[in-house]
């Protein structure tokens, strides 16, 4: 693909993406061969944002949720901070396809991790950390059958990303907490929904930051201070409708909350 192929993609995405419609498949023409390809068709949706990029997501952290979609490994995507709701507000669930709710953990970042030839340790990249928070993220495709299109048009399609509800910082040291094994709770209308641990999240949700710092150092992106990395669901996600209250119960860690409009 060259740059005029790699943005018409983006172009394609995004407008079904804003205009709350579907497509079967990209054209022959405009589908990434790679993975590299995805993600330089991926990184075009940041000229359609007029804010400093807000963070990213991993997609697809369990072993259920990559035989879903037919992938044998997790995918990342940007958050948009245009896409961003304001703990306790109320997310629109207009023309969502995918309809769930996930309780994630969410890092924001301290200082900048670039790009470099060799892995980034675990240590390295909390070391980097400056804040946990709880979230909700509201994912959704562009895709009719995202389930069915693949690695390649997953990423080009954002790894799902949508909507993103960030709660407050933790306040407690949640650096001497096992997150892996750490208890979070989704709640439907103040009724218990689903329920589940960080490990549900390639195991622990450390392990899951650092394998973004280091796709995003394979693939020469910066994972900058500031930014928020959301690691993936630690539960069953949780079906929405409209007038819906969830809530994520971190314990210890906190609690986020978001009505879905």
């Amino acid at each position: 693909m060259n740059q005029h192929q790699r943005q018409a993609c983006s172009d394609l995405l995004f407008g079904h993406w804003r205009q709350q419609t579907r497509l079967e498949s990209l054209p022959a023409d405009l589908l990434p061969d790679s993975r590299a390809e995805a993600y330089a068709v991926q990184a075009c949706i940041e000229r359609e944002t007029a804010a400093p990029l807000f963070g990213w997501k991993i997609a697809a952290t369990s072993l259920a949720g990559q035989q879903h979609i037919g992938v044998d490994g997790p995918l990342a995507g940007r958050l948009l901070a245009e896409r961003v709701i304001a703990d306790g507000g109320v997310c629109p669930l207009d023309n969502n396809l995918m309809r769930v709710a996930e309780m994630e953990f969410a890092f924001r970042m301290g200082r900048d991790l670039p790009p470099r030839g060799a892995s980034y340790a675990v240590d390295e990249v909390l070391a980097a950390v400056e804040s946990l928070h709880p979230a909700i993220e509201i994912p959704d495709s562009r895709f009719a059958h995202f389930e069915r299109v693949g690695l390649a048009s997953l990423i080009a399609d954002n790894a799902c990303a949508h909507y993103f509800v960030l709660g407050p910082a933790a306040d407690t040291d949640w650096r001497g907490l096992d997150l892996a094994d750490h208890p979070v709770t989704g709640l439907r209308n103040s009724a218990v929904a689903e329920t589940g641990t960080g490990a549900n999240v390639l195991g622990d949700p450390r392990l899951a930051l650092a394998w973004l710092a280091n796709e995003l150092s394979a693939h020469d992106v910066v994972l900058k201070a500031g930014q928020v990395v959301t690691t993936g669901t630690c539960v069953k996600p949780l079906a929405i409708a409209a007038g819906d209250r969830l809530d994520g119960d971190f314990g210890v860690l906190g609690r986020v909350a978001v009505t879905i409009g």
